[in-house]
């Protein structure tokens, strides 16, 4: 897999982990947006 991720590809991402986050809610400190990017990275490996 490239490490190039179509614009939809990164949407369908983040949207999955919005979703994972809604039904398994955590306090986290920090951007939104950094855990965004962290949870997107931890579901293409």
């Amino acid at each position: 897999m490239s490490n190039k991720l179509s614009k939809e590809e990164r949407k369908a991402l983040a949207r999955k982990a919005l979703e994972d986050r809604a039904k398994h809610p955590q306090k986290k400190s920090g951007s939104g947006f950094a855990h965004l990017d962290a949870d997107a990275k931890k579901l293409t490996k």
